[in-house]
């Protein structure tokens, strides 16, 4: 049987509704993400977005039947390795909008967060990819070839939204596999994200937060893994007004009790013995530069020898609300299994330049805020794989002009079947072909069955 591989007109009209709605087409235009001739930039960019549902890789899409209706392999690429749009732009101003829509529907008391974390895109297999690097995997303990995406997401605790990325590379040279594309001039968007890809990780936590507050993202803590809780971030982040959660680790670090300076293990110790099982307790104790924080220790569930310990900088919360609160941080760890398992994050576009990393990373991220929209919008209880699964199942439906072209065709070749073998073998592909067609096509015929 054949199967209709382009979109659904039903899925076609909800990807439009969507664009137009948010007005994707206007934040383009204002990142100066434009093309002077040809196709427009938003149908460029609707082509790309929409592929992954059609779980078909742009070469797979182009050797298709439907390669007389697409535009040419090197539109896309163009629109891709383009150094002048400002994809940053595009993004925080696509993701304040949504952002901004999910705080109108929170209650003002509930809590918001900033989350940041880092995820290793891996390109074990290149050689030749602008800015590639030798960069440390924490999950693993290894080196790999590839690039530290920093994320900056927020979180109401029902909704995660990404807002900005760096992606880093290495500031050593002798980590680097290939350098930056020459010739590039330095009033592009392109060559700030270059020179960006250089910074150390918590000049561009800081830098990261600082573009987000300028632009009205707001929030009540900043969520952190053990790799982004040290001394100076935290004091810097204080600077700014944001209090931080974050997990830490038994490290060289001392804090100050009275005038006894103890690390994390001496202080555990000495924690009163507590009734609880997952709360072991906590203590008010002072950084080496005199910043007052609050150290919550609980039960390690993959582990029960083991236990955690939990910083933060609002002394006044109580245990049980510091621990909630760094639940919200788990958000960022689906965020980023969903986006490579689902949406395709570095591995859709094999490409050698930076700039092609960057725009499809940002469209990856902006498939996952739309999905994360419509889900919000229509008040869905489903998760976001079973909202993709959705999508993708409505792009694979026949719309119901090509259904009747498929039954006649099963007519026609009854007609011509001469014993009772091969008219039993069409009858039962009709059958099954019933069963297989959308739910909406057989709501609007209920009666319709195979008989023999």
């Amino acid at each position: 049987m054949l199967h209709h591989i382009s979109l659904s007109e039903k899925c076609e009209e909800r990807f439009s509704t969507m664009f137009a709605t948010l007005k994707l087409g206007s934040l383009l235009r204002q990142a100066g993400i434009r093309k002077s001739f040809g196709l427009p930039a938003l149908a460029v960019f609707q082509l790309i977005f929409t592929l992954v549902f059609q779980q078909r890789s742009w070469s797979r899409l182009l050797e298709s039947s439907h390669r007389s209706s697409l535009p040419g392999k090197d539109v896309v690429y163009r629109f891709l390795n383009h150094p002048g749009f400002a994809w940053r732009r595009f993004f925080q101003m696509l993701s304040l909008k949504i952002v901004q829509h999910f705080e109108s529907l929170t209650s003002a008391t509930r809590v918001r967060a900033f989350i940041m974390d880092d995820s290793i895109l891996k390109r074990n297999r290149c050689k030749k990819v602008e800015l590639l690097a030798r960069v440390h995997d924490h999950t693993t303990g290894r080196f790999v070839r590839g690039y530290n995406m920093l994320t900056l997401g927020w979180s109401d605790g029902f909704s995660f939204a990404p807002i900005d990325f760096v992606m880093l590379s290495s500031a050593k040279l002798a980590n680097r596999f290939c350098e930056m594309k020459e010739r590039l001039s330095k009033r592009t968007q392109g060559y700030k994200r270059r020179m960006e890809a250089f910074s150390r990780k918590p000049d561009a936590v800081a830098a990261l937060l600082d573009r987000a507050l300028q632009l009205g993202f707001a929030a009540d803590f900043v969520l952190m893994d053990s790799w982004f809780t040290q001394a100076p971030l935290l004091r810097s982040l204080m600077a700014k007004g944001l209090h931080v959660i974050g997990m830490i680790k038994d490290m060289k670090q001392r804090y100050q009790v009275g005038n006894k300076r103890m690390s994390l293990k001496e202080l555990h110790a000495g924690l009163p013995r507590s009734s609880k099982k997952e709360l072991l307790g906590s203590i008010l104790v002072r950084t080496d530069c005199g910043l007052p924080i609050k150290l919550v220790f609980v039960q390690n569930r993959n582990s029960r020898r083991e236990w955690l310990a939990i910083l933060s900088t609002d002394v006044a919360l109580t245990d049980a609300e510091i621990v909630r609160i760094y639940g919200l941080r788990w958000s960022i760890e689906t965020f980023f299994k969903f986006t490579k398992s689902y949406l395709k994050l570095g591995s859709e576009f094999q490409g050698r330049s930076f700039d092609m990393l960057i725009s499809h990373t940002t469209i990856v991220f902006t498939r996952y805020l739309l999905m994360e929209w419509e889900r919000r919008e229509h008040q869905d209880q489903r998760s976001l794989g079973g909202l993709f699964f959705l999508f993708s199942d409505e792009v694979r439906d026949l719309d119901l002009k090509v259904a009747f072209q498929q039954i006649f065709a099963f007519f026609l070749e009854l007609s011509r079947t001469k014993n009772k073998r091969e008219k039993s073998a069409i009858l039962s592909q009709v059958q099954q072909w019933i069963s297989s067609l959308p739910s909406y096509i057989k709501a609007l015929m209920p009666k319709l069955s195979c008989e023999t």
